[in-house]
């Protein structure tokens, strides 16, 4: 079991360090913004959803309803879901119930293909391994961000608030370059958010609800123009295996 338990650190530390840059400007921006660095830390302490962090800690910002944030949220987090349903295929099934919501809190996009990567059934002591940098690594990040942004002048914590827009952009610009497919999904996406944003007639959507509907509304246009059919999807678990 310790070995199980230290292979799994081990794969999750690259993880941890990725990680800490990310939650630094993720902590940064949020006492910019005007939260307290509680809330910050409080915020990576109970979720590890990056985009969803980035996405609700905006909406709370701007000042958005409980309703809206939740449904932002929740658009945004629904791919952990699924990730949770693949692994629990691979999953020892041995593995006690009280266990698994334990180490699920830490399935991430990285995590779930590292974790999908192993060829042997997944037991417990790997995944808590696994998870332990990663849930360490954004954590303090986002601690360190919020102590660095509290004794800036204030404004420079505001001309740093690019950041966040800058780091979208680097996460959408490289898969648009070796995807049609998803820059055309990107176009759709911000052409909604124009409409919504500039037409008179849907002045009445708050900030919120048009980033579900614009979510919403690019992936099920994409899911429409380009089913994955079962003979991608065999590429895809080869590609994996």
């Amino acid at each position: 079991m310790r070995n199980t338990f230290i292979h799994g650190v081990r794969s999750g530390l690259p993880i941890g360090l990725g990680y800490f840059p990310v939650s630094f400007t993720f902590g940064f921006l949020t006492v910019a913004g005007g939260l307290p660095l509680w809330a910050g830390v409080l915020i990576s302490l109970t979720n590890l959803t990056s985009a969803g962090q980035f996405a609700g800690m905006n909406l709370i910002i701007a000042g958005a309803g409980y309703g809206e944030i939740t449904l932002t949220t929740l658009v945004v987090n629904l791919r952990y879901m699924l990730m949770s349903l693949s692994l629990s295929q691979k999953i020892d099934a041995k593995i006690p119930t009280w266990q698994r919501l334990i180490f699920s809190f830490g399935i991430t996009d990285e995590t779930f293909v590292v974790a999908s990567m192993e060829r042997r059934p997944l037991k417990a002591a790997y995944m808590f391994g696994l998870i332990l940098l990663p849930i360490v690594g954004w954590n303090l990040g986002t601690l360190c961000g919020g102590c660095v942004s509290s004794v800036l002048p204030e404004a420079l914590q505001s001309a740093m608030g690019i950041a966040l827009y800058a780091m979208f952009i680097a996460l959408i610009v490289p898969a648009a370059r070796e995807s049609r497919k998803v820059l055309l999904i990107i176009v759709i996406a911000v052409a909604i958010t124009c409409v919504l944003r500039y037409v008179p007639a849907f002045g009445f959507i708050s900030s919120g609800f048009r980033i579900i509907i614009a979510t919403v509304g690019a992936a099920a246009v994409g899911a429409w123009l380009f089913p994955k059919d079962d003979e991608d999807e065999e590429d895809h678990c080869y590609e994996y295996q």
